[in-house]
């Protein structure tokens, strides 16, 4: 039999997943806005499985992903060249994780420092790259969002006077 507690917490990063694509969907479609691919990254990158630090690991990778996404939009406005301004803004990222003690996210900060940098054929890499820092930033505050709903609401109930006489 599967542990309770297992699928509990399984659930609710099941729940707050399906609430980030549909929350970004619904509001895309409000307001026409059509490459939602970014800001769902974000999202994604910036909830966690585990409820117990889920509000500091979101805030823990909402300013990793914000120190990803300006090395990407600082070193791609230096020079559109992307071999070698990336390479540099993963060396920055990493470097800058390392020194604010961000290590538990820095995988998120690298990217959004890669999402920022990439960029079509023929477009013009800066106003992507302004598209997508806002993308990231767009993403890590519903991330925020939706952890500080599920975990304020939905998991911290209190335990009621007939639920510890059951477990005696």
């Amino acid at each position: 039999m599967p542990d309770k507690v297992r699928i509990k917490r399984v659930s609710i990063y099941a729940a707050k997943c399906v609430t980030g694509v549909l929350f970004v969907s619904l509001v895309s479609w409000l307001i026409g806005y059509k490459d939602t691919v970014w800001v769902l990254i974000s999202v994604m990158l910036v909830l966690s499985p585990d409820g117990s630090d889920a509000v500091t690991l979101a805030v823990t990778r909402i300013k990793a992903n914000l120190i990803g996404a300006l090395s990407g939009f600082l070193l791609i406005l230096i020079h559109p060249e992307l071999v070698l301004m990336m390479s540099i803004a993963v060396l920055i990222t990493v470097i800058l994780c390392n020194l604010l003690q961000l290590e538990a996210a820095t995988r998120t900060a690298l990217a959004a420092a890669i999402i920022v940098m990439t960029h079509e054929a023929g477009q013009h890499p800066w106003d992507t790259a302004i598209g997508r820092v806002l993308s990231v930033i767009a993403g890590c505050i519903i991330g925020l969002g939706i952890t500080f709903l599920f975990h304020n609401k939905l998991t911290q109930r209190p335990v009621s006077q007939s639920d510890t006489t059951n477990e005696a």
